[in-house]
């Protein structure tokens, strides 16, 4: 239940300090498992310059990827909070890369999630609608939607998002881009659309059947556009943690 506290603890891995929840069903539906290390047996050369190792060179392990590296291939430490690191940790150059465009999700994108936007929602065929206000739960697990009524949705049975985007460019009205968690299709960034709405399927807890839920933004609600922009990031996201 979301109304059970989170509890945490510190963990020291091979790789580092890790503060992660007490009990591992209630970890963000963001994070990633550690990974396995290539044993040190396996890899005589570097994985990326194939730099022999030695007694001068020694290896060092990516602590996203698990590879073998020699230390100029793998001399990053970078923030990775995604697998719950307290401090920075040794990266190879493409994980590390890919772990600093993350950051920004985690500075900027979760706090404005997290403060959450107001919408127009409707729940399944329904003709009525509520103005409800959607944020993401401090741990990242539910999203909680308020107005006249509460309820919740857990992120871990969203089957899939579709991101409603309204186009300006002359010919196009409206833009319908299909965004799942379960397939690798994305809303491409950029261009001259707005964010208007999301439709989303889930299952409810108890239940295997498929339910639908839609919001709807203001025209004029910057806010909501932000928050629906800040999603899309989320489920690429949620995507790759599923996928792992």
């Amino acid at each position: 239940m979301s109304s059970v506290p989170d509890g945490k603890k510190l963990v020291r891995s091979p790789s580092g300090l890790r503060m992660i929840p007490e009990n591992g069903a209630f970890s963000s539906p963001f994070s990633l498992d550690e990974p396995q290390w290539v044993p040190d047996k396996e890899c005589p050369r570097c994985m990326q310059c194939d730099t022999k190792f030695d007694f001068l060179t020694r290896k060092h392990h990516c602590r996203r990827c698990g590879k073998c590296f020699c230390d100029k291939c793998c001399s990053k430490k970078v923030l990775l909070p995604r697998m719950c690191f307290v401090d920075p940790v040794r990266q190879c150059a493409e994980c590390s890369l890919v772990s600093q465009k993350e950051m920004e999700f985690y500075d900027k994108q979760i706090k404005v999630l997290t403060n959450g936007a107001t919408f127009t929602v409707t729940l399944g065929t329904s003709e009525k609608s509520e103005s409800m206000v959607c944020r993401l739960s401090n741990n990242h697990r539910y999203l909680f939607l308020d107005g006249d009524s509460h309820f919740e949705v857990e992120l871990s049975r969203v089957s899939s998002f579709q991101i409603l985007t309204e186009g300006f460019t002359p010919g196009e009205k409206d833009i319908h881009t299909y965004t799942s968690l379960l397939e690798s299709q994305y809303i491409t960034e950029g261009g001259n659309t707005r964010a208007s709405g999301m439709l989303l399927q889930y299952k409810a807890v108890g239940s295997q059947d498929l339910q639908q839920l839609k919001l709807n933004a203001r025209e004029d609600n910057k806010t909501a556009s932000a928050w629906l922009v800040a999603m899309h990031k989320a489920a690429k996201l949620l995507y790759e943690s599923r996928d792992q």
